[in-house]
């Protein structure tokens, strides 16, 4: 059962609670939320919960109806993130395991390590210890193969997996690995499961040949019980009468899994197939799914691995995979997870008084919760901010500057309506603010209103102007309705939320929608579904240093010469630096004077983009440098 307690509740009265329940044979998990904390009580103790909800502190008992009970979404709302070293799985990342499937010598681990971290896979798989059909087969290097698997992982600053298969390797394995693997065979090995559990590991979870999902998750339930703090499945395949694959693997059990449970869902392709050629499609439909990760079986050399060559892929064909990964990922809203020296690599320098007190960052931005800016904030820091809202722009930077917050979140550039201009007026304005990151997310607009209310009600809908704009062809559908500009998107649903009106919507995000406890009554109304948002990501610079940019932003104006322009071109052209936007913007106060705003990709060598930079300035009136960053 799920026992929420009162909002302040006094911490003699939460310990009283629990003592109570544990004396009764009650096992107790506490979950602190935003807006509520839950005890989680589990045991084969029989008790009437009015004698709970009676207890001092209690604000109200809620039965768990489903067999697994501390894996069960009644148990937790909302989904788990489960941290492997700098890595974490679940929320808006998709994560990318990949490896040989056994471990064959330290050179070959190496070699995988290396090839898989390039193409961007951020955790190592390998066997060690291989439970194979035939006794003739390669059973793995054992221990050994362990040590050589750990070594690659620091060497490339990957975590590493790998699978255990017996109860006495449990002490001895949790010193090489990251993360433990219980394969398909040892699903239902609940006296593994009951050893694994307490080691504080996060254990992936495969699911077995023929196992249901409801068996699946009941495993699960033996490792959490038994102290397992993260868990995450693993689709992989599942026993059928079809024979040309290896498995079938079942897509619909990801959507499934996720309603049912708060912990992530991983796919394994390359064991639900079988087949090398057929590991890349079932990975992006698995992504495409839901998923929040594939792992993925890749050899230097398939052709004589000892274990599973015709379904590991070859680097090259991984390499493309990834890249598939990437291009689909927008659109699902997420983003392919990189390793710290290959993500935004930022150094902040900061004084006590503007971190809060968990520590977090604060960053800005402008909007009401749920705005589409929250959305890139949380794919571009994750989980680990505290938000700043600000019902201005110009308000985003100021809170900047003024150490408010350590960082601001603006819109630059829409991929329908063009740049944001006010945002770039404003990054002339204020000289000490740079842009140290850029995120890019999909824009879905919702038709939201209240809960119960029904579309033949709807009298007036709100949104921002753009918002409105890029789903004009929806409200052509009701011509009858009243279109009202609001300053936000997200702004406008907590309007219709304080109106209280059922003849009110709003259009704005899934996530705006939840914040406000309002109900979706049509999803993805936009004109065109191609419909991007780039955001830049905003900070003082002697509080920010930025490692290894990737790209920069400048602004300049050009002297009054014939070919001045053209120059400015030249420059960037005999540095062999790449333009990604050049667009121009009158000077406020110099009628039929302009700026150019320009993006460029940044070279390995910085000394070749300084020396640009030096040449540009001489050739120019004015020179900014907005910002170098990475993307």
């Amino acid at each position: 059962m799920i026992i929420v307690l009162h909002h302040g509740i006094k911490e003699q009265e939460k310990q009283a609670i629990r003592s109570n329940l544990e004396n009764k044979g009650f096992t107790i998990r506490e979950i602190i939320g935003e807006e509520e904390t839950i005890f989680g009580a589990v045991g084969v103790v029989s008790i009437d919960v009015r004698e709970v909800e009676l207890l001092p502190g209690v604000s109200r008992v809620i039965p768990i109806t489903k067999p697994y009970k501390l894996v069960s979404r009644e148990f937790k709302k909302d989904d788990t993130i489960v941290p492997v070293g700098p890595i974490k799985i679940g929320g808006k990342r998709i994560v990318v395991i990949a490896g040989p499937c056994a471990i064959e010598s330290r050179e070959q681990i190496f070699e995988s390590a290396y090839k898989v971290k390039d193409s961007g896979a951020v955790m190592l798989r390998g066997g060690a210890y291989k439970p194979r059909t035939s006794p003739y087969s390669f059973q793995g290097l054992e221990e050994k193969g362990l040590k050589f698997l750990k070594e690659a992982g620091e060497a490339t600053g990957m975590p590493v997996i790998s699978e255990i298969v017996a109860t006495e390797q449990v002490s001895m394995m949790k010193d090489y690995v990251d993360m433990i693997q219980i394969g398909a065979r040892n699903m239902q090995n609940f006296e593994l499961l009951k050893r694994v559990g307490p080691i504080q590991k996060p254990i992936l979870l495969k699911r077995g040949f023929a196992a249901t999902i409801q068996e699946l998750l009941m495993a699960a339930e033996y490792l959490v019980a038994h102290g397992a703090e993260y868990v995450i499945f693993c689709e992989r395949g599942i026993r059928t009468f079809e024979t040309y694959t290896r498995n079938t693997l079942d897509i619909s059990a990801i959507p499934v899994i996720k309603t049912l449970s708060h912990f992530p869902v991983m796919v394994d392709p390359s064991h639900a197939t079988g087949i090398r050629e057929k590991v890349s499609p079932m990975a992006l439909a698995s992504v495409a799914a839901g998923a929040d990760g594939v792992v993925v079986e890749v050899h230097p050399d398939p052709d004589n691995a000892l274990s599973d060559g015709p379904q590991s892929l070859y680097p090259e064909q991984f390499e493309k995979l990834m890249r598939d990964i990437q291009a689909l990922a927008p659109v699902l809203g997420k983003e392919i997870s990189r390793l710290p020296d290959k993500a935004i690599s930022i150094t902040f320098r900061r004084e006590s008084k503007k971190i809060d007190h968990k520590g977090k960052l604060k960053v800005s931005f402008q909007g009401e919760r749920g705005a589409f800016s929250e959305k890139a904030i949380y794919s571009y820091f994750e989980e680990e901010v505290t938000l700043v809202p600000c019902t201005e722009f110009r308000n985003v930077f100021n809170s900047v500057l003024e150490g408010k917050s350590d960082i601001g979140v603006i819109p630059l550039e829409n991929s329908l309506s063009g740049s944001i201009h006010q945002n770039y007026d404003l990054l002339l304005q204020f000289p000490d603010i740079n842009i140290i990151g850029e995120k890019k997310i999909r824009i879905i607009h919702n038709l939201i209103a209240l809960p119960g209310a029904d579309l033949n009600e709807i009298k007036r809908v709100y949104s921002h102007p753009q918002g409105l704009a890029q789903c004009a062809k929806y409200l052509e559908n009701f011509p009858g309705w009243e279109k009202v500009a609001y300053s936000d998107t997200a702004g406008s649903v907590a309007f219709i939320a304080k109106t209280g009106d059922k003849m009110n919507a709003a259009i704005a995000s899934e996530e705006a929608a939840k914040v406000y406890g309002m109900h979706i009554l049509k999803a993805s109304i936009e004109t065109n579904a191609q419909n991007y948002t780039r955001f830049g990501v905003i900070a003082r610079p002697e509080t920010v240093k930025v490692e290894n940019p990737e790209k920069a932003s400048f602004v300049f104006s050009t002297i009054d010469k014939p070919g001045a322009l053209y120059l400015v071109l030249k420059i960037l052209m005999e540095h062999s630096i790449n333009m990604k936007k050049l667009e121009s913007r009158p000077i406020p106060g110099k009628p039929w004077e302009y700026m150019f705003y320009v993006d460029v990709e940044v070279p390995e060598n910085i000394s070749i983009f300084n020396n640009c930079i030096d040449q540009l300035k001489n050739e120019t009136e004015e020179f900014r440098l907005l910002g170098m960053y990475r993307i």
